[in-house]
This record gives structure tokens, sequence and C-alpha cells, in this order.
């Protein structure tokens, strides 16, 4: 199938986009290096939006790419005016390509004060004044240069077209091509989807414009794989004097002018350093269809076990166990593809804290660590809306202002910790200010006057905390544009129970908040532990269970109905499958109590019967189950049987219900005398 390029485009844009987002939050700190990032990723965009038509893109992005080359050429310093341009000039960028795309009209009264401020700091003037220019010696750029084509012979039956790219070197300069025509064959023997020219071009700089080798080399980028490209300057470089900030770091070293190192038909040039790992852009439908196919096979597979187990047919054996083991290691495979670093969505954020800070006029630093973690990219997709909410409630909530920090004797700055790491098969994401915290008082107060709990309740620390992830719940003063409606930790509390997490909150007054989501690494095939209770199957996540234990119906009448059993020595609460779901019947002389984590404190689950694990491809539940707590999904077992995913934290909500309607229910009957 033929590569839609202009998808490529805009998906390359949107990368490109991201890196200059990031690169420029950190100008101030990394200097030359960060400033010739975000010049090469203008330049590029700039390129391939006139190649595939995006011509108001490239003409908007020309302006910003001349200020760029003259920060390079320390004519205009870096400043906080600059970063912001940069970012302003970024976000009009992704409004240019979605109303390309269709989207709304840019308007161009904001656009053209945009340009006003590009086209102000790249004054001359301006510059001059601000920099206090000194003499120093710097190379000028080539103006003349040799360029050798000779594209990989699929170009055409690829999309390419060679016309299109002289046209586009001729936005440069002024061009000379030269087409040669040595490798041609016989006329009867010629393919007309194969290209057999190739082409010497020669560029001359157009006035005031900087070209460089890799300038040039960005009009090839998507006809470079399977080609021979020499760049060449053919004019020496002479040193001239010219005006250069002083800098700590002494003067920028301009780029290199030359580049004649020849790209061969692997694409890769000839050097003695290390090559880089090829890497394959595929789009996520077809890895969501791989791993459906994937949680097919497992579903198969099981049904192959049972019934090779069932009809007794040792031949059958050991290729039913390599096939398990087959589709095992595929499905740990095909998963790990779909893993992505968390800190994807991490570097994202930094833009946040960064514009949130100065609209509140507060100073605040987002730490990061745990970058390298990895998640399902399912996960990571529907991760960045509570994240966002989250951040936002610690720099409006959580730290103070400026004023009162200095106050109360903390350091002007405020920081908040965004952090990831695995805990055992799950990844555990904290966000951590050093804040004011949550006032236990008002949260209570608040709670009252809005009729959650009564005057008298008598609630612990934990359960005061979780008051603020119900809806509507605010202890704000007064709404702002940022929070006081009472949306955003309740929706946090809906994303992460979707995605199978829990959320638990600390605090300590004055010092700060934390907010902890634990999630899987994947929401596609889990390992689970398949139970019984009455006639009904149910999976038990894996990553869960701790250990399994017997319950004799002796051990149960000691407990005295206090729903409590002993294991070496710790009183461990359990609740009753049967009892909860209202199974008909009774259980077996002998259970299993199945012991699971639960927002760190350990649960056990009453069963008739452990039949032993099960790789568990998880099916969504039809809408008309979606209102269900208890249960997450379900699976096809190998004998067509459904079985049910048990989410744990709703089973323990239904069990804490129950426990308190049958204590209201026991004070509403009268004792008998």
């Amino acid at each position: 199938m033929q590569p839609n390029l202009v998808e490529m485009f805009l998906q390359e844009a949107d990368e490109l986009l991201a890196e200059i987002e990031t690169t420029a939050l950190n100008l101030a700190d990394e200097g030359d290096e960060a400033v010739n990032r975000i010049f090469r990723a203008f330049h590029t965009i700039k390129g391939s939006g006139a190649m595939f038509g995006f011509d108001d893109v490239a003409a908007f992005t020309h302006h910003v790419e001349t200020l760029l080359d003259l920060v390079r050429e320390n004519t205009v310093p870096v400043t906080e005016q600059l970063t912001n341009v940069i970012l302003e000039s970024a976000d009009q960028i992704k409004l240019l390509l979605r109303a390309a795309q269709g989207g709304e009209p840019v308007e161009q009264t904001s656009q053209e004060a945009l340009l006003d401020r590009v086209r102000s700091l790249s004054s001359p003037s301006i510059a001059v004044q601000e920099h206090k220019p000194v003499p120093a010696t710097i190379p000028v750029s080539p103006k003349l240069w040799n360029i050798h084509f000779r594209p990989d012979p699929l170009i055409l039956s690829r999309g390419g077209n060679p016309a299109l790219l002289f046209r586009d070197l001729k936005s440069l300069g002024e061009c000379t091509v030269e087409g040669h025509t040595d490798t041609l064959p016989p006329l009867a023997e010629l393919d007309p989807e194969r290209c057999y020219l190739w082409w010497t071009i020669g560029l001359t700089a157009a006035p005031g414009l900087t070209v460089d080798a890799d300038g040039i080399r960005d009009v090839f980028m998507f006809v470079e794989e399977g080609a021979e490209l020499r760049i060449e300057a053919i004019q020496p470089v002479e040193e001239v004097a010219a005006p250069v900030a002083p800098s700590a770091d002494g003067p920028r070293r301009a780029a290199p002018t030359t580049d004649d190192q020849p790209v061969h038909p692997d694409g890769a040039a000839k050097s003695g350093g290390s090559s880089k790992e090829a890497t394959v852009r595929v789009p996520a439908s077809r890895l969501d269809r791989l791993v459906n196919l994937v949680g097919e096979l497992v579903m198969n597979q099981s049904r192959l076990a049972t019934a090779s187990a069932r009809f007794h047919a040792p031949e059958l054996a050991a290729p039913v166990e390599e096939i398990e083991r087959l589709v095992a290691e595929l499905r740990d495979d095909v998963l790990q593809i779909r893993m992505m670093p968390i800190g994807t969505i991490f570097s994202r954020f930094r833009r946040l804290v960064r514009d949130l800070s100065l609209q509140l006029g507060k100073e605040i630093e987002l730490v990061t660590e745990g970058e390298e973690t990895e998640l399902d990219k399912s996960i990571l997709d529907a991760l960045g809306e509570p994240l966002v909410h989250l951040l936002r409630n610690s720099i409006d909530h959580g730290i103070e202002p400026i004023e009162d920090r200095l106050a109360k004797g903390k350091s002007r700055q405020g920081t908040i910790r965004l952090t990831a790491s695995h805990r055992g098969s799950d990844v555990v994401v904290s966000i951590e200010d050093d804040g004011r915290g949550l006032d236990r008082a008002a949260i209570r107060a608040k709670a009252v006057a809005k009729q959650i709990i009564p005057p008298d309740a008598n609630l612990n620390d934990k359960e005061i905390l979780n008051l603020v992830l119900l809806p509507g719940f605010s202890t704000a003063p007064s709404v702002t544009s940022l929070s006081g409606r009472g949306v955003g930790m309740d929706v946090v509390k809906r994303h992460i129970d979707a995605l199978r997490g829990t959320l638990s909150l600390t605090s300590e007054p004055g010092k700060g908040a934390c907010v902890s989501l634990t999630l899987p690494l994947t929401l596609a095939i889990i390992d689970g532990l398949l139970v019984e209770a009455g006639e009904t199957q149910y999976i038990i996540p894996m990553a869960l269970v701790t250990e399994n234990v017997e319950l004799p119906l002796r051990e149960r009448a000691r407990s005295n109905g206090r729903n409590l059993v002993a294991v070496r020595g710790e009183l461990i609460p359990y609740i009753d499958l049967r009892q909860a779901f209202h199974v008909p019947g009774t259980g077996p002389a002998i259970s299993k109590i199945v012991l699971v984590r639960h927002q760190d404190q350990r649960i056990g689950l009453v069963v008739d019967r452990v039949m032993g694990t099960h790789q568990t491809v998880i099916q969504a539940l039809g809408r008309f189950f979606r209102n269900i707590e208890v249960i997450s999904g379900s699976t096809v077992m190998g004998d067509g049987r459904v079985a049910l995913i048990l989410d744990i934290a709703g089973v323990v909500r239904l069990a804490d219900r129950q426990c308190r309607d049958r204590a209201a229910l026991s004070e509403m009957i009268p004792v008998a005398a």
C-alpha cells in the first residue's frame, strides 16, 4: 500500500513541534545546542511544509527561522522574550496545520501581532542595543554549493518526484540542474516505473539567506533512503570581522559548511561511529489489530489445551505445550511493542507548569523522575488528562504565592515532583508538591455544609481526604479560570478507575500533598487466577494476589461473624463472594481465601475453589453492563464458558455498603426484651 506522505509529514510535524517546545524551555541552560536543534526543527517544518502544499506554514515559519538564524550568529541574544516567541510560534504552526486540514481558520490579527514581535526581535538595531557587540572573527557561510543526487531507482513508484525537489531547492537560491543519462537502458528494456537518471545541481545561495549543508539535506529528507547524496561547498570559507556578543561559555562555533560524506544506498554515511538501531513507524491502529489477533490466538490456544486434556491424547501433549510456549512469547513481544516510556507525556507538562506559573504570578519548578518507566500506549493516551488536572490543582491550590512562602520560611520557588516507578507488575505515578497541603478542617466543614456527611460523623484521616474525590466538591473560596467549580478530582478518579488503577491521597499540613496513581502495565492481556463461587467463574488479576489459604467452617464460627481470619498471627478482613454476590446454595466445608493487595493493605476473597492461573484476554463488557462496578471485563475460557474479571476496588466498595446497610438495619429492628 502506498504510504500517505502528507500524513507522514503531519505526524513528523507534531513530533518536531513537541521537540521545539521541550527544547525552548531549556534554551537558557543548553545554549548553542538547543538553538541549533530548534532551528533545524523549524527549518524542517518549513521545507517539508512547502513540499506538501502547506504554504501558509512555510511562509510563517520562514520568519521564525530568520530570527533563529540571527540567534545562531550571536546577533540576537537568548532571553525570556525569545523563549516566549518560540513557544507561541510553535502554537501558531499547530493552528495553521489544523486550519489546513479543515479546522477553524487562523485569526490573521493575532498572527500579524506575533510576526511583529518576531520582526522586532530580528531588528538589527534592537539586537545591537541589547547585545552590545564586540568585534570578533566568524566564518562566512559558503554561497556556492555542488550537489550530486542519484535517487533510488524506485523513487517514482514510491510517489517521489525529482522535479519537485529541484523546485524546493530554488527557494534557497539560483539553481543550475544538469541531468545525466549514462545509465539509461535501451528503449525495449526500459521500465517506466524506474528512475534511471541522476543529477548534478549547482546552487548559489540567495542574497541575505544563510544556506548550510543541513538545510540542503532537508530538501531530500523523504527520498534520501536508498539514494546517493553528496553535498559540497565549493567556495572557501573566509574570516571576517563581525559583531559577536560576549558569552560566559565563549563564542559560539559556526555550523560546519561542508558535507562531503556521500550517503550510500543503505541510508548511512561512511563513518567509524556507532550505527543507530533502525526503527519502523507503524500506525497505532495496526498495533491494536495485532494485539486483538494475539488475544484471539491466546483464547484458541486455551481451547486447544482444554480439548487435548479432555481426550487424553498423549501424542498432542508435546505440540500443545510448544504452542503454549510460543503463544506466550508472542504475547509478551507484541505487548512490549506497545510499551512506551512515560517520559513522552512528562515532557509536555513543563510548558503547562511554566504558563500557569506566569499566569498566577508564582515561581514553580517541575522535577520529573522515572521518565524511562514504560506503560502500554493505550494507558499513556488516557493518562494525560488526569495528570493535567492534578498538576493544575498543585499549581493553583497547593503551591502558595511567593509572599506566603517567604512568610512561612520557605523558598520563593515551589517544587512539583512528577515521578514514575515500577512496583511489582504495576506502575506508580506520583504528583507531589511542597505547598500548603490539604486543610482537613476546611474539607470537613465543606462536606457538612453540602450535607455530604452529618456534623457528628466520625471519619478517619483517610476518609476525610477522600472527600475531595467526590463530584462537585471544592474548597476553593471563589470560582476562577483554573478551579473552584468542583470539577477535577472526581474526573481523575473516574479515569483511573476506568484504567483499573487506584488513587491514594496523602498530605502533611504546611508541607505539601501527594497523589499516587497505581496503574497496570497493560489493559489487553493479563495473567489471572481462575476461581469459582457457585457455578460462576471469576478471574482475579495475578498482580494483586499474594497467597491462598484455607478457611474451614470452624474457623468462620470462631471469628463470631466478624469476617476476620488469622494468617500467621495477622488478622486479615475477608469478603465472602457468595454472600456479596447473593449466590444461592451453601459453600463447601473448606473454602479458599485468596489474599489480594488493596490500597496498601491485604484483603481476603472467599471462593469455593481455586482453579489455577490463566492467560486472560480482556474483553470489554457491553453497554448494558458498564455500570456493574465489581466487574472490569470478561474473558472466554477454553471450554467456551465466560469468566468475569473482578474489579477488586469495586468489590471492596460493594462489601462496605452492604456492611453499612446491615448495621443500619440492625439499629432499626428493636431488640426483644
